[in-house]
């Protein structure tokens, strides 16, 4: 098992991308790199792969692998497509890998292990897409590498065939607790799949955690907007909010019903607006009323 740190790491395309990004992949876990497009989450797995230049340092087991050509850093990764080769059969595509390394390996057993074993002689072509990124995943696996990158390989498939492929890759990593980077936009698969999140905004770690620590204390503003907390100018900000005899005055300007209750979006006396969501469906509130914020933290 592997642990990767790094270091106050700046890599971008002309313009700065990563900025001073430090943080840890701990051996044998897996961790998710969370945050919105455009954050780094994928410079920054290229960065581990020795695929993009960078200024800092990565090491693998505290060896600088900084200078190191991306084929000796022991690294294999999965992309969005799986960039299969169609004149190769299914057998074929797994064993690329091992034979780009000269090296060999229990093919047929990897197939088993990622559920593909009955597909080894048919065409790429005729496969499905949760096949076929079945196949990318045993071609990496199956050089047992010391870290796995895997690069929001199921945004492209349905939501059924994305459960499925994301407990698939869960069991995977706990049976050989390769130690795995995942990256997602996508905060319940994060939560789903990871030891723990690492959380990059704006090309920095904003925050590190289990899904448990930064859903339900985000350490700043910024990281309480992205878990979906509503912040106020003064600094406060709140998971939930329901309608009382205390609180914040304010006016309801719109009803809307939907699959969970009601929600209801009030003007405050501030000038701020809220949403605030109400189980079931009472009789709708009009005209002004007051907001009793729960669950709620301050920022500067």
């Amino acid at each position: 098992m592997t642990r990767v740190d790094v270091v106050d790491v700046e890599a971008g395309y002309g313009n700065p991308v990563l900025r001073g990004v430090t943080t840890e992949f701990r051996a044998g876990e897996m961790t998710a790199l969370l945050g919105p497009s455009g954050c780094g989450k994928t410079t920054l797995l290229k960065v581990l792969a020795g695929l993009h230049p960078a200024t800092g340092r990565v090491l693998f087991d505290e060896v600088d692998v900084g200078g190191m050509a991306a084929e000796k850093r022991e690294v294999a990764m999965v992309f969005q497509k799986p960039l299969l080769f169609p004149h190769r059969d299914v057998r074929g595509n797994v064993e690329f890998g091992l034979q780009m390394r000269g090296r060999t390996g229990d093919v047929d057993g990897m197939m088993a292990m990622v559920g593909i074993g009955e597909l080894a002689g048919r065409r790429v072509g005729t496969l499905s897409g949760g096949q076929e990124q079945r196949v990318a995943l045993a071609r990496a696996l199956v050089t047992k590498p010391k870290v796995l990158l895997l690069d929001e390989p199921f945004s492209a498939l349905d939501e059924a065939l994305r459960g499925e492929m994301r407990s698939l890759v869960r069991e995977l990593q706990r049976s050989l607790r390769t130690t795995t980077v995942f990256v997602t936009h996508d905060q319940e698969e994060a939560s789903l799949v990871a030891d723990r999140i690492v959380l990059l905004l704006g090309g920095r770690v904003e925050q590190v955690g289990t899904a448990g620590e930064l859903y339900a204390a985000p350490a700043t503003r910024a990281a309480a907007e992205f878990f979906g907390w509503q912040v106020l100018r003064d600094g406060r900000a709140f998971r939930e909010a329901r309608l009382g005899e205390v609180g914040e005055a304010g006016t309801v300007r719109e009803v809307i019903r939907w699959a969970r209750g009601t929600r209801y979006l009030v003007d405050l006396e501030t000038g701020e607006r809220v949403a605030v969501d109400e189980p079931g469906y009472e009789p709708e509130r009009r005209g002004a009323v007051r907001v009793e914020l729960l669950r709620y933290l301050e920022f500067s």
